[in-house]
């Protein structure tokens, strides 16, 4: 072995570009490998893991109290497949004033519960004590890290005149309610409705799920049970914007995967037939045919190790700066999220080096079978009849002399042309699916503003412990913003946290009146709200739920009710978010007003002026331009952006390997070819024609490809519903663009070696013919 690692690290050294392009392949093929199987992983198992330390509740139900009494609730609990329950517990609906703890306003779901701990949803306690008195209320606190002590002692006065005190703030992954308070304190707030949480024997899917509930409620009341709320509903917004990620990282990374192995296999195969001459030198100095093999093993090894390990710590250090951005805003409960596993780690140091050698393998056992003799006696690779039956037929058109040789070239070694070919595919099928995604995504971002003018941002009061009240009213506010100087339009907005009939914790509800234009862009299906109780939302706040357009359900504020139903769903939204007209606030909330306003400015108009005369309007007005980007548009761009260019890189660098060894191999040839007078421009002109003519057919077999892959990607992002329009994206200078760049991956990789041929001089060829 001694022998064999002297030889290997020989050629280590001496193959320099070789060395080079491997370890580069690996690098980008482990990183983006990496990135797709850490968010693979941090869309389950980090729930999974905080759900199972908490015995969460397989499913949350509600039940009416007036239908059902405990006695039978309790009855539920030993039912066949019950696992384990809790409850029933008391629940209510108490009313909060606007930036209560940061708190929209509106309304809290509240359970009385006499303890954090027991057999289903065990709630994690992160500051103060529980409630165990009248007065007294624990919090839920649904964001990462603790809200701290200066906290606790936050005062709540409820509707009905009892005042409520934060004791503690705690957190529960069932998320089966937004507070919670002691049994005696339930009592004073009269609930009209008890909460019973299950763990089920049988819980992997939603029927399943159902029909547990459905055994264990056998023998109710019709009609008690008022709702129920998942696991495997919380798991779904839990992972929605890491899922919006999935499709396009999985794709890059199974991409960069192929690729990899395509550019191994040319560059090991290439190697080898290079290299008779050095296979069969080490055979006669003794080597046998598996030190032969274990050496050009080796010698793709040191660079790919190198390659995996440098791309493991890329793909780490890309990861929490990624796992930040996929998770913000949701809820993660006790859930540790923005870390890389550690079996992705290992996975990825240990599966890549080993992908490698596998792929190494099989051209490798060609130098096992080679006899030495004939390795020496070759002095180079062994000629084929392919190419010139080829380049007769070519020869004999009017095509120049140095294109016909250059198109004659690939059929000479038609195995590594097809290994060519398909990375430029794949290079082809990267740069299509990036190009798509970024059109979609701009017209996307594009959305409510398709006539090019500025938008404006008008909000009332402050924000914290400053809660200026306007002097000017709601409608004044408006009249004045509509009456400034390049206003086209005023959209109002009022923003309330309401329960929603089944589900445990409170929803965000936008109540919008005036300017239509700025909304009609985003319905995708179904309608606008024109009417009280017609609302819309986004896919996630539907399907999270359970809801589609036409179903009804029941909204409550500040003790009033009102039957609503979906009338349509908009492009994307908050998963905990719906929106409304202003006649549904009417009816909920007589004396509301709003507090933020949307100007829709003429195309000309100065946005900075406006702005600056919206403010001095009153001084609790405070105006801003809307920024035109989206961070998750921008996200997902750069990413697709980034990876297009390494795997881009990585196909060129595939054309760079194959043009080089070719050029290698046929140094006589282009010896031969100048001394009859072949000019340095006719042989880069030859020696490029090799490859573009892969290109232009790369590119053909490559488009079709990248545009499944980028409807395969806008089809399945959960928290977007793209329409039609927005996906298709294809046109004929698109087409056109891509076409070329299939033959620009071609052409870029061939230059540099195509210039060192050219400057190759016919003494340095022949002197030893």
């Amino acid at each position: 072995m001694r022998a064999v690692w002297r030889a290997s690290r020989a050629a280590v050294k001496r193959r320099r570009v070789q060395t080079f392009v491997i370890g580069l392949v690996v690098l980008c093929s482990t990183t983006t490998v990496l990135l797709a199987l850490t968010l693979l992983t941090a869309a389950s198992s980090p729930f999974d893991k905080a759900y199972a330390e908490q015995r969460g509740a397989h499913t949350a139900a509600s039940f009416d109290t007036t239908k059902v009494t405990p006695e039978q609730l309790a009855r539920t609990a030993k039912q066949p497949g019950v696992e384990a329950a809790a409850g029933p517990f008391g629940q209510a609906v108490v009313g909060i004033p606007k930036n209560w703890l940061w708190m929209a306003g509106g309304t809290l779901s509240v359970v009385g519960r006499a303890d954090p701990a027991g057999p289903v949803d065990r709630i994690d306690l992160l500051e103060g004590r529980w409630a165990t008195g009248t007065g007294e209320i624990v919090v839920n606190w649904s964001v990462q890290g603790s809200p701290g002590t200066e906290f606790l002692g936050t005062k709540l006065k409820t509707p009905s005149g009892a005042t409520l005190t934060v004791v503690g703030f705690a957190t529960s992954m069932s998320k089966s309610a937004s507070a919670w308070v002691s049994p005696a304190q339930m009592t004073a707030l009269h609930p009209t409705s008890a909460q019973m949480l299950y763990r089920f024997t049988k819980s992997d899917t939603e029927a399943q799920l159902s029909t547990s509930l459905e055994r264990a409620t056998e023998g109710l009341p019709k009609d008690a049970l008022t709702g129920a709320q998942t696991y495997l509903t919380l798991k779904q917004a839990f992972s929605a914007l890491v899922d919006s990620y999935l499709p396009f990282m999985t794709l890059f990374g199974i991409l960069g995967l192929l690729v990899s192995v395509l550019i191994v296999g040319n560059v090991v195969s290439g190697a080898v037939v290079s290299g008779y001459r050095h296979i069969g030198v080490l055979k006669a100095l003794g080597f046998t045919p598996n030190q032969v093999v274990a050496v050009y093993l080796t010698m793709l090894f040191v660079p790919a190790l190198a390659g995996c390990v440098l791309g493991t710590l890329v793909g780490n250090a890309l990861a929490g700066p990624m796992m930040k951005v996929a998770f913000t805003g949701i809820d993660v409960g006790r859930a540790t999220v923005g870390e890389v596993s550690p079996w992705v780690t290992v996975a990825c140091l240990l599966g890549m080096p080993a992908l490698v050698l596998f792929t190494a393998l099989i051209p490798a056992l060609r130098a096992h079978r080679l006899p030495a003799a004939q390795a020496i006696s070759a002095g180079g690779a062994p000629r084929t009849g392919h190419g010139l039956r080829v380049q007769r037929m070519l020869g004999a058109t009017r095509l120049p002399r140095p294109v016909s040789l250059g198109m004659g070239q690939p059929f000479a070694r038609p195995a590594r042309t097809l290994l060519t070919l398909a990375a430029i595919v794949l290079g082809v099928t990267t740069v299509t699916l990036s190009t798509g995604l970024t059109s979609t995504l701009v017209a996307y971002g594009n959305v409510g503003k398709e006539d090019g003018a500025a938008r404006i941002q008008v909000t009332t009061g402050g924000s914290g412990d400053d809660t200026t009240a306007p002097r000017l009213s709601d409608a004044q506010i408006e009249a004045r913003l509509s009456a400034l100087p390049g206003a086209k339009g005023v959209r109002a907005r009022a923003f309330s946290q309401a329960s929603m009939t089944g589900q445990h914790q409170s929803v965000f509800a936008d109540f919008y009146r005036g300017d239509n234009s700025l909304y009609e862009h985003t319905i995708v299906k179904g309608r606008a709200p024109k009417a009280a109780g017609e609302i819309v939302a986004g896919p996630a706040f539907l399907t999270q739920r359970g809801l589609k357009i036409g179903d009804r359900t029941t909204l409550e504020l500040n003790g009033k009710k009102i039957t609503a139903t979906v009338v349509g769903q908009v492009i994307e939204g908050n998963a905990r978010a719906l929106e409304a007209t202003w006649d549904s606030l009417t009816h909920l909330a007589p004396n509301a007003h709003a507090t933020e306003y949307t100007v829709r400015l003429a195309p000309d108009a100065d946005a900075r002026a406006y702005a600056e005369a919206a403010g001095k309007l009153d001084p609790a007005v405070h105006a801003s331009v809307l920024d035109p980007g989206n961070a998750g548009t921008a996200t997902v761009i750069a990413f697709s952006t980034v990876f297009t260019v390494l795997l881009t890189l990585v196909s060129s660098l595939g054309v760079f390997n194959t043009v080089l060894l070719n050029t290698r191999e046929r140094r006589r040839d282009l010896g031969m070819l100048k001394s009859i007078g072949m000019t340095p421009r006719q042989v880069i002109l030859m020696t490029v024609t090799s490859v573009a003519g892969l290109g232009a057919v790369g590119a053909l077999l490559g488009i079709p490809l990248g545009i499944a892959a980028h409807r395969l990607v806008v089809d399945n992002v959960g928290v977007v519903d793209f329409p039609e329009y927005m996906k298709d994206v294809w046109h004929a200078p698109q087409l056109a663009a891509m076409l070329l760049a299939g033959v620009t991956i071609a052409v870029l990789g061939a230059l540099i070696p195509a210039r060192t041929a050219a400057r190759t001089t016919i003494a340095a060829v022949l002197h030893t013919e």
